[in-house]
């Protein structure tokens, strides 16, 4: 099973701190477990909210706001990782998805870089970079109601087909699969979904396989104090999709 550990923004983060050697290190070893483990699929990490945007998709125009941002609705529902020449760029494809989702709010935020960190420069040659496009929850997706497959499809071709670059995209399961951790004096606290709307702010994520949410939480655990985060949530992914068959209308789309 497929669980992405998400931990949440500190205000040293969001005011542009950069991470110093000695966290560095001990994230790197954190990694270097994980690969060590084979249960490691992906991790990121977000640059703050002042470098991103947030919209919002209804009936009317959409409503974008530029960070830096409070913490409204921050539940995450899924999310996809596009690259794209500017912010500007990958906030109008989010507006695509809006659109094809219907009401929705989502937020867009660099993906940190090894540069954005002082390890090494930019390569020259790279002109763009990769945003997180993420989608919040809804009374629907906590429900966990499916999208309609009109909608489905059409999504599937918005990535497809993408003004940007396509990079990957993950549904999370509804919260009540999952599990909150919070990092205390005492030690961790665990708190089963399902979850209010969070108000903090996501700075972070590693997604990995292992058999149940109960080993999730124990990796959650050293994650959450490895990043010196507060808090962190577990949730559940849905399985990625299937490749359309040759010959079936989606693949040859």
């Amino acid at each position: 099973m497929r669980f992405i550990i998400m931990h949440k923004t500190t205000a040293s983060w969001e005011a542009g701190a950069i991470p110093d050697g000695q966290l560095i290190a001990a994230v790197g070893a954190l990694i270097a477990d994980l690969k060590g483990a084979g249960i490691l699929r992906a991790g990121e990490g977000l640059r703050a909210s002042s470098q991103g945007a947030r919209i919002t998709v209804s009936d009317r125009a959409p409503d974008v706001v530029r960070g830096p941002f409070a913490g409204g609705n921050e539940l995450p529902a899924g999310f996809d990782i596009i690259r794209g020449a500017t912010l500007d760029e990958a906030l109008a494809w989010a507006g695509e998805v809006g659109k094809v989702l219907g009401d929705a709010e989502l937020d867009v935020r660099p993906v940190t870089e090894p540069s954005d960190i002082g390890l090494g420069g930019k390569p020259k040659e790279v002109r763009s970079r990769r945003f997180m496009v993420l989608r919040k929850a809804t009374a629907a997706t906590e429900a966990g109601v499916a999208l309609a497959l009109e909608r489905q499809e059409s999504l599937r071709r918005l990535r497809q087909h993408a003004s940007v670059d396509h990079l990957t995209a993950e549904t999370m399961r509804p919260s009540r699969r999952g599990r909150r951790c919070k990092n205390t004096v005492g030690g961790t606290v665990f708190t089963d979904g399902p979850f209010a709307e969070s108000k903090e702010l996501i700075a972070g994520y590693v997604i990995i396989d292992v058999p149940s949410l109960d080993d999730a939480s124990r990796w959650c655990a050293r994650y959450v104090t490895v990043v010196g985060s507060e808090e962190a949530d577990v949730l559940e992914l849905e399985p990625p999709p299937a490749p359309c068959p040759p010959g079936s209308p989606a693949f040859r789309a």
